[in-house]
């Protein structure tokens, strides 16, 4: 759900990215910019074992068609999956200024606008550093940027900027974590 729509850049569903064809692709939100809608594309052979006349609670309702093709058209006219590559990977190479100058992160990993750093206590042993990770995720709020944490050991910040992020914007928000690790620390 994810990865689709262009968040992984180049390509419309993160998977593309490894040339893998899948036997069914789900989406939701992504495909309508927020907008309640739901999509499942499979195989027809897997469509075919499907029984009944309606597999949908609120299938082709007008509104949600009309959101989902609005965003489609937009992200093709605004070239957001050429954006969230190329500013994709400068976001990376600012992640990785970062990581550089703050030894809390152990690794910065993700592509296109779908970043994650990952919270160490030391970088030998990689021991996760949750409480830290919470630290930096509340003092990044405080200062005026929302990110997420995750992670088997909640220890991963989750940086999932919109698809027409700017590089200033990726700037801003590289300045305003400098800012949160440093606090963290200090």
């Amino acid at each position: 759900m994810q990865t689709g729509w262009g968040r992984t850049g180049k390509k419309w569903f993160g998977i593309e990215q490894w040339e893998v064809i899948p036997d069914m692709i789900t989406s939701a939100k992504g495909m309508a910019n927020g907008v309640p809608v739901g999509l499942t594309v499979t195989t027809p052979e897997i469509a075919g074992s499907f029984q009944g006349a309606n597999i949908a609670t609120f299938g082709g309702n007008p509104v949600t068609s009309v959101a989902a093709r609005a965003t489609i058209e937009l992200i093709e006219e605004e070239n957001l999956l050429e954006n969230a590559d190329v500013v994709g990977k400068y976001f990376r190479s600012k992640l990785e200024e970062l990581q550089a100058k703050h030894s809390l992160i152990g690794d910065v990993r993700g592509m296109g606008l779908m970043q994650a750093l990952e919270l160490v206590k030391d970088r030998k042993t990689k021991e996760p550093a949750p409480e830290a990770t919470t630290q930096v995720m509340e003092r990044a709020r405080q200062n005026g940027l929302l990110i997420g944490k995750g992670g088997l050991y909640g220890n991963t910040l989750r940086l999932a900027p919109m698809l027409n992020t700017t590089k200033p914007d990726v700037d801003e928000a590289i300045k305003l974590l400098d800012k949160s690790f440093s606090e963290v620390r200090n």
